[in-house]
């Protein structure tokens, strides 16, 4: 096995690869039943924080961002100011936006991100705590969860690549998953696109590309018609892994 190099511009000598391959472990109603509309950086810097908890844990610890580890992390390799103020504002866009999520008797209710961050400028970190209106969905999790390692979603640029991966990653058990395109409209924050024509094109094909380059799933979709108009998807979902061994008996 070859040797795993640290790089010494990390903070505490983290190892890049360990880093990335941290797990991302979420309650599926927090994956399938929310709503809320963030950009690529937004999610993956929420995927960032959740791979740093450890879904065993009672509650929320506050947690050292470091800007220069999460760009490092991703593969940003631009050190200038204006990485910096990026991630700034995409964390105070976090900050300020809240969920809605599904309950079980049918009623939403909204969920925040992160509580109240703090910033050392000259230091280059933040300290972010999760909202512990999140600890349901994301500590001592024993049944209906889904766990991915987080190096998946760090090279796709959509940001409905990102949320249509842990969706489906979600139904991976299942094998298969439906929507009706409203409803993944819905999901994916895409109603903008109102002709299903522009949906596939800007979402779902460069989503299903991403999807199958770059993660440990293969995805395959199906067109449902009712009458002569497209009404649903049907997904077909499998682990790489899985595929690999059937074909290797």
């Amino acid at each position: 096995m070859p040797k795993r190099l640290k790089d010494p511009a990390l903070p505490n000598q983290l190892i890049l690869s360990d880093v990335r391959n941290y797990k991302v472990v979420k309650s599926n109603d927090l994956i399938q039943k929310t709503r809320f509309q963030l950009s690529m950086q937004e999610q993956k810097i929420i995927l960032y924080l959740i791979s740093k908890i450890k879904p065993s844990d009672d509650g929320f610890m506050t947690t050292d961002f470091s800007i220069m580890e999460f760009c490092k992390v991703c593969g940003i390799h631009d050190e200038s100011g204006k990485n910096y103020k990026d991630i700034k504002d995409a964390i105070k866009a976090l900050a300020d936006q809240s969920i809605w999520i599904t309950l079980d008797n049918g009623k939403e209710t909204i969920l925040r991100w992160i509580d109240k961050p703090i910033i050392d400028r000259k230091a280059g970190t933040m300290q972010i705590k999760l909202d512990d209106l999140l600890k349901p969905y994301l500590l001592q999790l024993h049944d209906n969860f889904t766990q991915f390692e987080l190096l998946y979603t760090l090279a796709m640029k959509s940001q409905y690549s990102i949320r249509l991966y842990e969706i489906l990653r979600s139904y991976e058990f299942r094998h298969k998953a439906e929507f009706s395109i409203d409803e993944l409209k819905e999901l994916l924050s895409a109603t903008c696109y109102t002709r299903y024509p522009d949906f596939r094109r800007n979402v779902l094909e460069i989503a299903m590309k991403e999807i199958d380059a770059l993660s440990d799933i293969i995805v395959t979709h199906e067109m449902i018609k009712e009458g002569r108009k497209y009404v649903r998807i049907l997904f077909t979902i499998n682990l790489k892994q899985d595929l690999d061994e059937r074909f290797a008996t």
